[in-house]
């Protein structure tokens, strides 16, 4: 997998039904940086990622990357990365909204504290990236 869109097909590919959480990270400058980490931020380098919008949809839900990042100039037009997981259904049904929303707090947190190994990262270009951590 490469791109966002082979993600997608994969997870509506899957034996059980899948629900996707999606949390939109934007790039902050710590309150603690240097002044030399502040500099590089305002050149657009470095940073920190911060969660800023989550969601949770169905992949029929999402026609492409292209129109989730259509959608996701509304709501948050600086985004960064995306961070995504997958829920599996049981029984032939995907689980549902409310089923998503401790899973999707619980990411959100993981985020904040950096612990995003588990998650596929997503660039603007829905480009699949590794993140190193610095």
């Amino acid at each position: 997998m490469q791109h966002f869109d082979d993600f997608l097909a994969a997870a509506g590919g899957q034996p059980e039904p899948q629900r996707l959480l999606l949390v939109f990270a934007r790039a902050e400058c710590p309150p603690d940086a240097t002044a030399a980490e502040r500099a590089a931020f305002e050149r657009g380098e470095g940073g920190a990622l911060a969660p800023a919008v989550c969601v949770d949809k169905l992949p029929g839900e999402i026609a492409s990357f292209a129109a989730l990042l259509e959608e996701s100039k509304a709501a948050i037009p600086d985004w960064r990365i995306l961070f995504v997981a997958a829920m599996d259904g049981r029984g032939g049904h995907p689980p549902n909204s409310d089923e998503a929303v401790q899973p999707l707090q619980m990411m959100v947190e993981q985020v904040k504290g950096g612990r995003i190994a588990r998650f596929l990262a997503v660039d603007r270009d829905g480009r699949l990236v590794e993140l190193a951590r610095g």
